[in-house]
């Protein structure tokens, strides 16, 4: 029971907050302190910033924000980053307050859009503020749910739009994960929204314990001695923050056990080939992670289920499925088997029957019905939502996931495995950090269910526990503006502001506010070098001559000697090129250096029809002897190559199939190879050695007076620690001014492109009028106005394709195809150029790259990041859908052709595809628009149709 003091005080915040008090007594749990705070703060007319982890329960502040809003008959926008975020927000305010009052606007979904409360993606709120919305009329409240999402590369300018052009009269609930730099992100929205209170907790609802798996073994990360003096004291170590909880102790039994686990790897040559073999053995012990159905088993019988494991890995999350159910594991009874297959037919029961087999429906199936399951993007949207359904119903119990499923959707587990702390990003083999730490084990523990949550993470060879330690005691990622001017965003604020206030309104962002706030440290760095070169110039001083002029004799002639060393290096990799550019197919090789060092036969030299490939250098695709096909590159040729001999290729030879690979590979050991040893082995003179410049240089050092002092070198190191000082000092005053109104800078030089392109006419002062005054603000022309009403990464080259006519006459597969190559990205780099539909398609993705190249030279001489290029990766499966083919043979073919999609892969850039072609059925010309019209019923149907949500 609460004490007197307690009652006492909760009977006045009653009183004092009667709205707060009715919105409590519906949700059947008791506020958090933080939610209360929040909650009061929002009751009393301020915006609020609300930072804490995940599963804590940020959400009720907003929800409390839509309760004041309906209760004072006013309008509520509830935002977020994903639709699918957005689809289970609106389930749960239709479940609160009806159907009647709850509307949804995403990109797939319209319903009831003029109720009082809607549930929308942050993109639809963007774009409303811009078209002026009616809609927008009675507006009282937005809720940015993870509004840390602004940090995102690609989407994150739109929070910062939507959060400077809200009028001011809407309060304004900002709910994020916990980021280390909350204070200075609230003052940012001081700034620009007036009175905004910030709320962070750091405090977990449910306690976590972290945890490692080594072999058979599961240890607690941290020593249970502190933890349990701290309960002693009334203190849950695991329910601290992650900065407290920094100060506690790793596990010495662990890390006993980890480096005996190591020094038995290491004696047996298992720990990745640095051992030795022991005298008298031909087998030796390597290390193998513990199976995963032994893992979840182990789970199971300690009552850790429901897991998540992440295993970053499509591929390896269905691998997982697979091992379990080969291994025999079940983990459902009759009852729960019954209510899968009933979630089952409801999500999965408008696909079509002739997809389910390519989709892979029966194993996905099989998997689900004995409670485990994969989630990832590689899966179809209705595969994806049965498996949160029947997860969050408690009904399969071991979930694979890549990383994706981290991001907002709601499926808590009692426990989360980190089968590995290394990700692909998409480039390359990453750590994971901190922050993703944090959100990844934030999964563990269901409140209102379970009494703690524990995180798994399973050893390797190499992994140290403090590594481990570090991750999940670092306080979690400071938020970062990734705002920057786009072409559309620049016509939209243009043609709505005009030049001159949209500067001001660029000034105000988040990302100008970091950048203004970071001169204050580079001013004091800046200030302190200063001091240093003062000192330092006091003790190079001497009457005996002028060291620092001695010292910049030196550099000149180090400058010069590089200079002369890169000239020299350039030359020889022209060279290299330049024999590249001249080999042929069939030409067999020796590639001198590298991974692929040996014979090798030509398939392609990698020279475009107008020369060397987009980057200036050659990349021929090959084949090796030892059966690898790739194209190399010049980092392969630091020396020339000539061709030793020529085979014969095949017709329509596919390097992707390894019997044609092999075959290749013994006609080319067979090949009569000419010995190349010595060839073009040319000594090149050192350059140094001739160059008249270095020789003046080199004699007036000699004839400098400080070169005879006999404390020249003592003389002279001050005078180099003095010029690094000058150095430095200078670049951060640079980087001051470079960063002192850098927004507005960016987005003068984006209008200069858009008006050399004639999508804005330049603002000219008015006549008669003082050179010094504002100018009327430039107009937006027609073109300026279609390119505001494109919401695309590469709009620009979009509005450039209607302008010049490209897509004009093409037949709605066509247009599908064309389209989609500025939509679709290739989740990886592969060899080659993807193929493409023959014919229109062919001669418009040609005339594409012609305005891209256009294009790219007007945004190289503005100083703007150029344009995103082409990707053919997805025109065939996109012409073959939009022309009726069975997905089987679109999925079939885009493999042929050069891509490999999942059906989810498709699914998700079909609709992607489907979003643009939408927005140019509204925009572009007459022709172009009613082909695109035609298009969308064409591209959505079947399994898309059923993802669209229509």
């Amino acid at each position: 029971m609460s004490s007197p003091a307690e009652r006492y005080a909760a009977a006045r915040r009653r009183s004092a907050h009667p709205a707060l008090a009715d919105f409590a007594a519906d949700l059947g749990f008791s506020l958090d302190p933080f939610q209360v705070e929040a909650c009061e703060a929002l009751d009393e007319g301020a915006g609020v910033l609300v930072c804490a982890p995940t599963g804590a329960g940020k959400t009720v502040v907003g929800e409390f924000a839509v309760h004041k809003a309906l209760a004072a008959g006013r309008k509520a926008f509830y935002t977020t980053p994903i639709k699918a975020l957005s689809n289970q927000k609106y389930a749960d305010l239709v479940q609160r307050y009806g159907a009647a009052k709850v509307g949804l606007l995403t990109g797939d979904n319209a319903i009831n859009g003029d109720a009082p409360v809607v549930v929308m993606t942050t993109e639809v709120l963007r774009n409303m503020l811009y078209a002026e919305s009616p809609a927008l009329a009675g507006l009282g409240y937005v809720v940015m749910d993870e509004v840390h999402y602004l940090a995102d590369r690609f989407r994150g300018a739109v929070w910062e739009e939507v959060i400077i052009h809200l009028p001011p009269s809407v309060t304004l609930v900002s709910l994020s994960a916990t980021v280390s730099n909350a204070e200075e992100f609230a003052d940012w929205l001081v700034t620009v929204r007036g009175h905004t209170k910030v709320v962070v907790s750091e405090v977990r609802p449910i306690p976590l314990w972290q945890h490692m798996l080594v072999g058979n073994r599961v240890f607690d990360l941290f020593s249970l001695r502190p933890a349990a003096h701290a309960a002693e004291q009334g203190d849950d170590p695991r329910r601290r923050s992650t900065r407290e909880r920094g100060a506690s102790v790793v596990d010495p039994e662990l890390v006993r056990f980890v480096r005996e686990q190591e020094r038995r790897l290491d004696t047996w040559g298992g720990g990745g080939g640095g051992g030795r073999r022991r005298e008298g053995f031909d087998q030796r012990p390597r290390y193998r992670p513990p199976p995963r159905p032994d893992v979840i088993e182990r789970l199971d019988r300690a009552g850790l289920l429901p897991a998540i494991t992440f295993v970053f890995s499509r591929n390896g999350c269905d691998a997982a499925v697979d091992q379990c159910l080969r291994a025999g594991l079940r983990l459902t009874d009759e009852h729960e088997r019954a209510e899968i297959a009933a979630i089952v037919d409801e999500r999965t029961g408008s696909l079509p029957e002739q997809d389910l087999h390519v989709l892979g429906f029966w194993e996905w199936r099989e998997g689900l019905m004995a409670g485990i399951a994969a989630h990832h993007a590689g899966l179809v949207p209705a595969f994806k939502e049965a498996v949160e359904e029947c997860f969050v119903r408690g009904l399969v119990k071991a979930v694979f996931a890549t990383e994706t499923l981290a991001l907002g959707i709601n499926m808590p587990a009692r426990t989360v495995v980190l089968e590995r702390l290394v990700k692909w990003n998409g480039e390359a083999h990453v750590d994971v950090t901190p922050g993703e730490y944090t959100q990844l084990t934030g999964r563990a523990g269901r409140r209102g269910i379970d009494v703690e949550g524990h995180a798994v993470v399973v050893w390797g060879p190499g992994l140290d526990p403090s590594v481990v330690a570090g991750l999940a005691s670092t306080r979690t990622y400071p938020l970062r503006s990734s705002f920057r001017p786009s072409y559309n965003m620049a016509v939209n604020l243009v043609g709505s502001f005009g030049r001159t206030r949209t500067r001001e309104l660029l000034a105000s962002s988040f990302a100008q506010f970091q950048a203004d706030r970071s001169v204050v440290g580079l001013a004091r760095s800046a200030a302190r070098h200063e001091r240093d070169a003062e000192q330092f110039a006091a003790e190079m001083a001497t009457e005996g001559g002028d060291v620092a002029g001695y010292v910049r004799l030196r550099r000149q002639i180090s400058d010069r000697e590089k200079e002369l060393s890169r000239d020299s290096q350039a030359k020889r990799r022209l060279e290299a090129a330049e024999a590249l550019a001249a080999l042929r197919p069939g030409d067999v090789i020796r590639v001198p250096s590298g991974r692929r060092q040996g014979l090798a036969v030509v398939l392609d030299p990698g020279v475009s029809d107008g020369g060397l490939d987009g980057d200036g250098e050659a990349r021929p695709l090959v084949v090796t002897e030892d059966k690898w096909a790739g194209r190399l590159g010049p980092v392969d040729f630091p020396t020339p190559v000539t061709a030793l001999a020529r085979v014969r290729v095949p017709r329509n030879f596919n390097h992707r199939s390894p019997h044609a690979r092999r075959d290749l590979a013994a006609t080319l050991r067979n090949a009569r190879v000419e010995n190349d040893l010595g060839a073009r082995r040319v000594k090149h003179r050192s350059a140094a050695a001739d160059d008249p410049v270095l020789d003046d240089l080199r004699r007036a050092l000699r004839a400098h007076p400080v070169h005879a002092l006999p404390d020249r070198e003592e003389r002279v190191r001050a005078a180099d620690r003095w010029l690094r000082a000058v150095s430095e000092a200078e670049t951060l005053h640079r980087r001051m001014t470079e960063r002192t109104g850098s927004l507005a800078r960016q987005f003068d030089r984006t209008c200069d492109v858009l008006e050399e392109l004639g999508y804005l006419v330049p603002e000219v002062a008015p006549a008669g009028s003082p050179p010094d005054s504002p100018a009327d603000p430039p107009l937006v022309t027609d073109e300026g106005r279609r390119l505001g009403r494109i919401w695309s990464e590469a709009d620009l080259l979009v509005a450039e394709c209607l302008r010049s006519g490209a897509w004009r006459g093409l037949t709605p597969a066509e247009l599908a195809a064309v389209v989609s190559t500025v939509v679709f990205e290739a989740r990886r780099e592969t060899p080659g150029q993807p193929a493409v539909p023959a014919g229109k398609v062919s001669g418009a993705i040609a005339e594409m790259r012609r305005i891209r190249s256009r294009l790219l030279e007007v945004e190289v001489s503005a100083g703007v990041p150029p344009t995103r290029d082409l990707d053919l990766g997805f025109a065939w499966a996109a012409y073959r859908w939009a022309d009726g083919q069975d997905l089987d043979r679109v999925l079939a073919g885009a493999e042929q052709a050069g891509t490999e999609l999942s059906g989810g892969d498709f699914v998700r850039w079909a609709r992607q595809l489907l979003d643009l072609l939408d927005q140019l059925g509204k925009g572009a010309d007459d022709g172009v628009a009613a082909t695109a019209r035609a298009a969308v019923p064409k591209v959505r149907r079947g399994v898309v149709a059923v993802a669209a949500g229509g």
